[in-house]
Formats: C-alpha cells, sequence, structure tokens
C-alpha cells in the first residue's frame, strides 16, 4: 500500500499531502470494525413528553395500596427504587406477602401466597421511549391494530382506548392478576370480577381509586378532558402511572451514554475494552443493539428452569414456554424477550425468572449455555422460603424429555472469553448505570409504606 522508496525530498506541500493521507489510512484501519455498531446517544426528543401533574398524581398512586384488590399491597412493592426498580427477589412474592424486596416472605395462616409469580419482575427504565413498542418477557403486549384499540393484548378487544402509551396500557395487567395485585377469588370484588372477564375488575378500581381522599379533585386538574371525578377510568389511573414512570426512571447519563455524546474520557479503560468485547468479540450486540440495547425480538437462552411458569392455556406441565405462550408457534418455544440495559448493575437477579444473582454469572451463561446449565445451583435462585410450593419450585428438573426440549432450545453461540475479558465486559455493563436514582424527579412518598 505504501511506497517506502518514494523520495522525501519533495516539496513541502506534497510532504504535508502525502502524511495526511498515510494519517488518514492508520485512522481507518485503526477503527474497529463494529464502530458502526455504536448506537446514537438517547436524549430528551428519543421520549414521550408526560405533563408533570399527572406524573405528580401517578407517584401517589404508584406507591398507594389502593389499586389493589385486598389493600395490601402496591405497584412499589415489586418495583421500588432501592432494587432498581425491581425487588431483588429471582420470582416475586405478589399478594398476600408481607415485606419488601429481600426483605419480603410469603406471608402466613390463610393470607400466605397461593403460589409464586411466574417470572422475575422486569426493572423500569426507559419505559417511555417512542421506540419501545414490545413489553413483558414474551410480548404479549405490544402496538397493534389487531383489535382496533392500539395494542395486541391479553385484554383483546376489552382493552378499553385512550392510553396515552405501552407503558400505560401495560400498567392495567398487574391491578388484575390473581398472583400480582387482585387477590383471590372470594376474597374481594376485584378478585372476582377478574374471573368474569380481565376488564370487570377496571372500573370497580377506579371508582375505589378516584372516591380515597382527594384523587378525584386531583384528576379533573390533571386532566382537560375530566370536568368531574366520576369520569375518572383506568385510563387516567394508567396514564398517571405511565407518566411518573416514564419521567422519573429516564435514564440516559450513564458513562456510556456520556461516551456516546462525545466525553470519550467517560469510560475508564477497562469498560473500553469491555464495550470493544461488547461490539466485537462477544456479540452482545447481536440482540442488544440499537439506543435502548434490545432488538425487542426474542431469543432462547437455555437459562436453567424453576418455579410456576407461565405457558399456554389448558397446558399441565410446569414450565415457562416463553414467547410461545403469546404466539401460540412452536418455533417459539422458550424465548424470551431481549431486555435493555440501562442500570443493569442495579437490576439484579438476571434472566427471565432470575435465575443468576450476578452479573458475571449471567454474562458467562451467554457465552457458553450447556455449561451454565450443568453448573447452576438451586441456591442461586433468590427465593424467600415457602414450603407449601416448593414441592413444585424444581419439578421440572425431574421430567427428563421437558429438560431435553429446553437444552435443546438454544440460540447462543458459544464463545470463549479470558477471565480478564469477562471483568471488563462486566465493567462495560456497570457504565450503563446512570444518575436517576441518586437524583429522582419526585423520589418516594415519606408516608409509603411497603
Amino acid at each position: 500500500m505504501f511506497n517506502f522508496r518514494h523520495s522525501w525530498r519533495r516539496q513541502k506541500g506534497q510532504s504535508k499531502g502525502y502524511c495526511a493521507h498515510l494519517l488518514g489510512l492508520s485512522v481507518l484501519l485503526a477503527t474497529p470494525s463494529w464502530a458502526s455498531d455504536l448506537p446514537s446517544p438517547l436524549t430528551d426528543a428519543d421520549f414521550i413528553q408526560f405533563d408533570m401533574k399527572q406524573a405528580t398524581l401517578g407517584r401517589d398512586l404508584f406507591y398507594d395500596k389502593i389499586l389493589s384488590g385486598n389493600r395490601n399491597i402496591s405497584c412499589a412493592t415489586c418495583h421500588h427504587p432501592d432494587f432498581g426498580t425491581g425487588d431483588g427477589l429471582s420470582l416475586g412474592i405478589g399478594e398476600g406477602g408481607v415485606g419488601l424486596g429481600t426483605d419480603r416472605t410469603a406471608g402466613i395462616g390463610e393470607s400466605r401466597i397461593k403460589k409464586r409469580i411466574p417470572r422475575n419482575a422486569p426493572p423500569l427504565w426507559n419505559l417511555g421511549a417512542k421506540s419501545l413498542h414490545t413489553i413483558f418477557h414474551d410480548g404479549r403486549l405490544s402496538i397493534s391494530d389487531e383489535y382496533g384499540n392500539g395494542f395486541n393484548s391479553p385484554a383483546e378487544e376489552w382493552l378499553p382506548v385512550g392510553f396515552n402509551s405501552i407503558l400505560a396500557a401495560q400498567a392495567v395487567f398487574p391491578l388484575v392478576a390473581q398472583f400480582e395485585m387482585a387477590g383471590n377469588p372470594g376474597e374481594n370484588q376485584v378478585a372476582g370480577a377478574a374471573h368474569d372477564r380481565i376488564d370487570a375488575p377496571w372500573p370497580i378500581i377506579a371508582k375505589a381509586t378516584r372516591t380515597k381522599g382527594d384523587y378525584g379533585p386531583r384528576f379533573v386538574e390533571a386532566f382537560d378532558h375530566i370536568d368531574d371525578p366520576e369520569q375518572v377510568s383506568i385510563v387516567e389511573i394508567a396514564n398517571a402511572l405511565a407518566a411518573f414512570m416514564a419521567i422519573e426512571w429516564k435514564s440516559i447519563d450513564s458513562p456510556f451514554d456520556q461516551y456516546l455524546a462525545g466525553t470519550t474520557e467517560a469510560l475508564n479503560a477497562s469498560q473500553k475494552r469491555g464495550m470493544d468485547l461488547f461490539y466485537g468479540k462477544a456479540q452482545c450486540s447481536t440482540c442488544h443493539s440499537g439506543p435502548l440495547m434490545s432488538d425487542q425480538k426474542f431469543h432462547a437462552l437455555g437459562l436453567p428452569p424453576f418455579g410456576p411458569g407461565r405457558t399456554r392455556r389448558f397446558d399441565p406441565m410446569v414450565r415457562d414456554v416463553g414467547r410461545m405462550g403469546e404466539s401460540d408457534r412452536i418455533e417459539d418455544a422458550y424465548r424470551f424477550r431481549t431486555p435493555m440495559l440501562r442500570n443493569v448493575a442495579l437490576t439484579a437477579p438476571y434472566g427471565h425468572n432470575g435465575a443468576y444473582p450476578t452479573l458475571e454469572g449471567i454474562v458467562r451463561h451467554h457465552l457458553a449455555p450447556k455449561a451454565a446449565l450443568k453448573n447452576w445451583q438451586p441456591t442461586d435462585a433468590q427465593l424467600p422460603k415457602a414450603p407449601w410450593l416448593e414441592p413444585i419450585d424444581f419439578v421440572v428438573w425431574s421430567d427428563r424429555l421437558e429438560m431435553a426440549r429446553q437444552i435443546e432450545k438454544n440460540d447462543m453461540t458459544p464463545i470463549t472469553l479470558t477471565d480478564d475479558e469477562v471483568q471488563n465486559l462486566v465493567a462495560f455493563l456497570k457504565s450503563l448505570t446512570g444518575s436517576s436514582l441518586e437524583n429522582p424527579v419526585f423520589g418516594v412518598p415519606e408516608d409509603f409504606e411497603p
């Protein structure tokens, strides 16, 4: 490429041009092949703009137990900032549990939990992004015109219209889930209505909410189309919740975001090496792509199975079939949505069922899924004691054929990294942590009770 016999005794201008040519080629050759995969930095323009009055109202609703059937659990119980907007557990303890986060217990007596939440509580970071189109581990909620209300959801044609975002549409489903917030049949009006039809409890929840304290007048003040508290429906409640979550947990200022915006010194040497691996040799960006670091698609990782799982209707198996539970397509079995990664260091444990308590653990599983599955131990799962449920916690492991199916379905290509490379990759993942928890817009209400 270079003619080193070329005479250096040339005119001054020609020498400058030659040197510039060499410099340009050296920069080109030094640029990693993955550099074009780096996303553009997230900015405020990438997010839906929400009303602050609605968000303030949504904050109080998020931490209020009024939204639950038995008035004993709030959204914040399973999505608390002290646990990275999750709960710190592999599988959550919903309605009937006691306490918060890793101290939460399964309850006692008749009010104890009847079932573990089948999946890990997903974090709430950047869910107000305009490009977000699919939510839940199995993608059972997505933007769609299939039912004429803007979404393909478990409520199908019974989902009301008027939600300000997919985040708002998502907010209404935990409220009517028996083991999450609704409660068990016979315990309260919400739970009973939920067993009639999925949309039946929402008017009950809306009435209880708008008639509590000063909520009614505050809805009138926050929503231009509401002239009387009696007009408040589940849609306004969900829109207020979405406004709060989107504003409170927007994260766009991590060291990695600063690096993307041009501040190259925002990452240290180890984090930069980890970034090189993430977008290069380790192939993480194959799925964790784009500004949100998720392709919003579904992939089988062969994670260690446990818990009650989620499966298709009338399927008697204790297992989690992933995306197939929504699509009913056999090729979607055991595939789960690629999670977004901002603040991932704060959101342990990891995986759709929280199988791994550390970032290093989930990273190593991605690199060698089958080997990691063999080495995984049930003690790695963060499961509060519930002796009456333990017989089914790991029963899937005794089903030889089901385990074979899950092991065989794996979309990961094994990759070999050194221990130092794994540590650099973990260091890069930690560089995705922003300042949202340190400087919240709203914060936790002083009167919040777990």
